[in-house]
């Protein structure tokens, strides 16, 4: 079998000069076959895992209709961090830079299914619209989209909504990248019990259901690679619990280097070339690879069982091997530290939890202290059990931050225990990571989702971020999903100066 690739979405030109990419997202559940595991009945979009994946170029426009099929909500008695409205989404378009308010990139809105009335009287399905600009300065590379609405995400992502967002541009002219074929590599984890996607119900279910990993929507596919050829893989760590280390490994300790090319959409000063690539909950990584000895290698991520996919070296040498690039343009200039001057430039973040706070199923609280936490129910009382300190609320902004300024945040986490991680992700603004633990990073590196992992201490990141382009409230947050969706999650709103 060929090696699967997601349906393709491309922009076309529309009336006057605008040119869209026009495609309808239709969720409902669905009876999928996952080939390597079995059928799975899930949610999805237009019927397929991963959804299609979407092309555009800078200056064009993402129109999509949001077909919400699902069912009505069953009914919720929790409170606000725990999970509830599952058949409600919204649409995220993950490290885009456009607008996060109105029919855009906006995740405070609902795509709502009917009601329970609506369904009894035959009442049409609800459709809704977003409409999103690619500014024609975005850089060329490789995104994702999701469903983004609080209380609801981790159980959507961990069924397969998900689908990737190619931005074409300069980078794709290079002549050795130009040359080599360009494949998505999506990998999705699946919890799946008695062939379904069980109901969020306790704090215990990441633990409870074993993932299934799944590439372009199969287990362990085979991808086939000749001697000296180079092929370009978009990897997308569709993941909602685990961070992934990716290596390619042969038969007799062999392996086929990964040459990086790109991270979260933004293209490297100049091709990486590592062993292992290490990609938390959403990142993107763009690499190259080369066809080396003839045999069977295997893409594999520490910590996961059975190989994600397979990889078949073998056939006719290309002759002379193809090259790989030396430079690359450069997807964006880096920022200066010397204007984040002035007071207020800094920020910090701290991920923490406090264990056995809440009754009930969901007992520990998932909060995000540091700079402008959201207010303690008690501010003099115990901080540890308050149940509002830190947690996510709709109606409080924690952070305020104007456009054209600069800024410095500090991300850490106090997680004394390794496997314990929180990728941090702010929308809408690529931020730009100068150091890790203290150390600090030549060249520094674009992200818009960086891992932090527990441990004594838990790790800690300092990064550059510049407010650009769009106003409009969004939020920033824990990218373990179900931290998001039990309040591990900050709301930003971006201001004119």
């Amino acid at each position: 079998m060929a090696f699967p690739q997601p349906a393709v979405s491309a922009a076309r030109p529309g009336p006057g000069s605008v040119t869209a990419l026009v495609e309808t997202l239709d969720v409902r559940y669905t009876d999928v076959l996952v080939p390597g595991y079995g059928r799975v009945v899930t949610r999805t979009y237009n019927g397929t895992i991963p959804g299609p994946t979407l092309r555009v170029r800078p200056g064009q426009i993402l129109r999509l209709t949001h077909v919400n099929g699902l069912p009505p909500h069953p009914p919720h008695s929790g409170g606000h961090h725990t999970p509830h409205r599952p058949n409600s989404f919204n649409l995220h378009t993950h490290g885009m830079h456009v607008c996060p308010s109105g029919h855009a990139d906006n995740v405070l809105r609902e795509f709502a299914p009917r009601t329970a009335e609506e369904t009894a009287v035959g009442a049409a399905e609800p459709r809704y619209t977003s409409t999103v600009h690619v500014p024609a300065d975005h850089p060329a590379g490789t995104y994702w989209y999701h469903p983004h609405l609080h209380g609801s995400i981790a159980e959507q992502i961990v069924g397969g909504m998900a689908g990737v967002i190619v931005v074409e541009g300069d980078v794709d002219l290079v002549p050795e990248i130009r040359a080599a074929a360009d494949l998505v590599v999506c990998i999705n984890e699946l919890k799946v019990k008695d062939g379904r996607i069980p109901a969020f119900t306790s704090g215990a279910w990441v633990t409870g259901v074993p993932s299934v990993f799944t590439v372009n929507g199969a287990v362990n596919p085979l991808l086939r690679l000749r001697p000296g050829e180079v092929q370009r893989w978009r990897l997308v760590a569709a993941t909602a619990f685990t961070a992934l280390r990716l290596r390619v490994g042969g038969d007799d300790d062999g392996h086929l280097p990964l040459h990086q090319i790109a991270q979260d959409g933004v293209t490297l000063p100049q091709p990486v070339t590592v062993e292992r690539l290490e990609l938390a909950m959403g990142n993107r990584a763009d690499v190259l690879v080369r066809g080396g000895a003839p045999g069977r290698y295997e893409l594999r991520s520490e910590g996961v069982a059975g190989p994600l996919m397979t990889v078949e070296v073998a056939g006719d040498p290309v002759r002379p091997a193809m090259d790989l690039p030396v430079s690359l343009p450069p997807g964006r200039p880096f920022l200066d530290e010397r204007d984040t001057a002035g007071p207020g430039a800094d920020r910090e973040v701290v991920f923490h939890t406090d264990p056995g706070v809440f009754s009930g199923a969901f007992p520990n609280a998932f909060r995000i202290l540091g700079t402008q936490a959201t207010p303690a129910a008690d501010p003099h009382g115990d901080l540890t059990r308050d149940p509002a300190y830190g947690l996510f609320d709709p109606d409080h902004v924690n952070h305020t931050l104007r456009l054209g300024t600069v800024e410095r945040w500090t991300v850490r986490t106090d997680e004394t225990l390794p496997a314990h991680s929180h990728p941090f992700h702010l929308h809408t603004n690529q931020v730009l990571l100068t150091h890790r633990n203290g150390r600090r990073l030549d060249p520094p590196v674009w992200h818009d989702t960086i891992g932090l992992s527990g441990g004594s201490p838990g790790d800690s990141v300092t990064f550059l971020v510049a407010y650009e382009d769009f106003t409009g409230d969004t939020i920033a947050h824990c990218h373990q999903l179900q931290h998001e969706d039990l309040g591990m999650m900050q709301s930003v709103r971006y201001v004119r100066d």
